[in-house]
């Protein structure tokens, strides 16, 4: 373990630039949850260190002891002219904003807005754990649309799934997960825009977790939910959080259309006072100036994706592998592989590689693991390698 990353550091390639060793001197979840002869692939953390803007706006900011309440709206400017760059979207008005201290709690408070205590809200299942969860913690019932065989959208299935939700005319909400987790599947515009209609006509209210949006392949394009025809009153939540590794410098934005403005009037007070003043300084400095530095990541995780799906075809052909466009996930298939419904506990035990359970992912999950590609090539490698003598 000891040799991996054991090289010269690689300046261009954020997943490059550190060891093993500095790795396991991390404190975050990540490092600390598994033992040090586990090679963690698991959480969405990144193996990179902070981009320079964000280290110094940061570190500028504790040197000063600009550590009280956020203010201002230096973060929904940042983001605004990070989407004119590199989303030729220039929708995003800064007055239909609203801080809020995580996406994940900014999809509790969006669902609070559009619903009320028992409605359903649609998800496209398999889908990122923490959506039940939420939807759970918000006092709303989960009504899933099961993705289809292409691992995208199926609009029938969607459409019934909104009829379910609307039953006895209460309202209801569809949480949608774009770039979908765990898939990486980049939704295209033709597709977002068939979901806005089908919600315009069920009389459903979109809230979008756009939280990777910043994380897409080359030769891909990311558009946001409300850019496309008929989104006028949905909702968007953004954050610089996967993009540049700032988990632990917590902060998003509540976004709205045109038509459902209002709504962010009635978000109490006390969510965006909570957000963290670090955290907001953090993401503003990445989005207005930590271009660069993900581009080089982007580049990256082009080559691991890559990289993946060459290993398997080598070590481990039977296991399925669909690489996406979209986030630094690996949404890996492998029934074939005789492991049983949870694979990635047998991946842990024998092989010493932590993944995330399929299961956790709702229905479709069962036979499946969730694979973390922003880390160096040679600790993707090596995973493989555990795995592969599990099976062989």
């Amino acid at each position: 373990m000891t040799g991996l990353l054991s090289g010269a550091r690689t300046a261009a390639n954020p997943l490059r630039q550190l060891t093993i060793d500095q790795l396991r001197q991390r404190t975050s979840l990540k490092w600390r949850e598994h033992p040090d002869d586990v090679l963690p692939l698991w959480v969405a953390e990144m193996d990179v260190p902070l981009a320079e803007p964000v280290a110094l706006a940061i570190t500028d900011a504790v040197a000063r002891g600009d550590t009280g309440y956020t203010a201002g709206t230096a973060y929904p400017q940042a983001l605004a002219e990070f989407a004119r760059r590199r989303w030729g979207w220039d929708g995003l008005v800064v007055e239909r904003t609203a801080l809020v201290p995580d996406v994940m709690h900014g999809v509790v408070e969006a669902l609070r807005l559009v619903t009320e205590p028992g409605d359903a809200v649609v998800v496209n299942c398999p889908v990122y754990p923490p959506f039940y969860e939420s939807v759970a913690h918000a006092d709303r019932r989960i009504v899933e649309a099961p993705l289809g065989e292409d691992l995208r959208i199926d609009l029938g299935t969607l459409e019934e799934a909104f009829r379910r939700a609307r039953a006895g005319g209460r309202p209801a909400a569809y949480l949608l997960c774009s770039p979908h987790n765990p898939t990486g599947v980049v939704h295209t515009a033709a597709e977002l825009t068939a979901v806005a209609d089908l919600a315009e006509r069920h009389g459903v209210r979109v809230v979008a977790d756009e939280i990777h949006a910043p994380v897409v392949a080359g030769g891909a394009r990311f558009v946001p939910y409300l850019s496309v025809p008929g989104a006028e009153n949905g909702l968007s939540l953004m954050s610089a959080s996967k993009g540049w590794n700032l988990s632990g410098l917590r902060g998003g934005l509540l976004v709205a259309g045109p038509a459902a403005a209002g709504d962010l009037a009635r978000v109490p007070f006390g969510v965006s006072v909570s957000t963290s003043h670090l955290g907001v300084i953090a993401h503003t400095a990445a989005f207005r100036d930590g271009g660069e530095w993900l581009d080089s990541l982007l580049t990256g995780l082009d080559d691991n994706r890559r990289l993946l799906a060459d290993l398997l075809a080598e070590h481990l052909p039977a296991v399925r592998y669909q690489p996406g466009q979209g986030t630094y996930l690996a949404w890996l298939d492998c029934r074939a592989l005789g492991l049983g419904d949870d694979p990635a506990t047998v991946f842990l035990d024998s092989a010493r590689v932590a993944l995330n359970s399929g299961l956790a992912f709702g229905t479709g999950g069962d036979g499946h693991v969730r694979l973390n590609l922003a880390t160096a090539p040679e600790l993707i490698t090596e995973a493989v390698r555990r795995m592969a003598g599990v099976v062989g």
